[in-house]
């Protein structure tokens, strides 16, 4: 199974604090729940996409988490990802570190960035039931305005029109814009398919 999650940033007190407000005592409870949360669901041999901003800690500290999560970890390098510039950290943990990267899952395409990509690729492309076949896998905006923002402009992109390639048919343009944000899945890693549903219920999509 494949799972992913973005933004946990381990370690990073001032996120608790302040801008996510996350409602811990400390560092060290949020830390614990995470990896409570992470293991309550992923096992030994799932797959975990990170899509960045893994750890604020340091090269020690962020070993010592990744030695108590499960699973096999891949990691978007997202911006506050500075233990990746300490000489002294082991990425033999990950099983890749990559700036971008796109996915195959059950003949969909994943395409995956720490930041969100407005127009990216595969965008258009449907099955032969007209379901968008691409999805855009992204972090770094957790639950800011910027989320808002981007919600509004995906609202608008899906209510334009397009030729569709086959016959020159008028059709609502794809766009499919998904943020992994952890605190939306509780801290717990997510299926594409779960993904799916929990950006639905919050945008309140039926």
């Amino acid at each position: 199974m494949r799972y992913y999650i973005a933004d946990t940033h381990f370690f990073h007190r001032s996120l608790n604090e302040k801008m996510d407000q996350r409602g811990f005592d400390d560092i060290d409870q949020m830390n614990e729940y995470m990896i409570d949360q992470w293991n309550s669901k992923v096992r030994k041999n799932d797959e975990v996409v990170v899509l960045g901003d893994f750890s604020w800690g340091n090269a020690k500290e962020t070993t010592e988490i990744l030695d108590e999560l499960k699973g096999k970890i891949y990691l978007i390098r997202g911006n506050h990802d500075r233990f990746l510039d300490d000489k002294n950290f082991d990425t033999s943990r990950f099983v890749w570190i990559k700036d971008y990267a796109e996915l195959n899952e059950n003949k969909r395409k994943v395409v995956l960035s720490h930041y969100p990509i407005a127009c990216y690729d595969g965008q258009y492309r449907r099955d032969e039931f007209g379901n968008p076949k691409t999805f855009m896998l992204h972090g770094h905006i957790h639950a800011t305005k910027d989320q808002q923002f981007l919600d509004a402009y995906q609202d608008y992109v899906q209510q334009q029109k397009h030729p569709r390639i086959s016959d020159g048919q008028l059709e609502n343009v794809p766009c499919q814009l998904i943020n992994c944000f952890c605190m939306y899945s509780d801290y717990v890693p997510m299926t594409l398919d779960e993904w799916i549903e929990i950006d639905k219920q919050r945008r309140n999509i039926l």
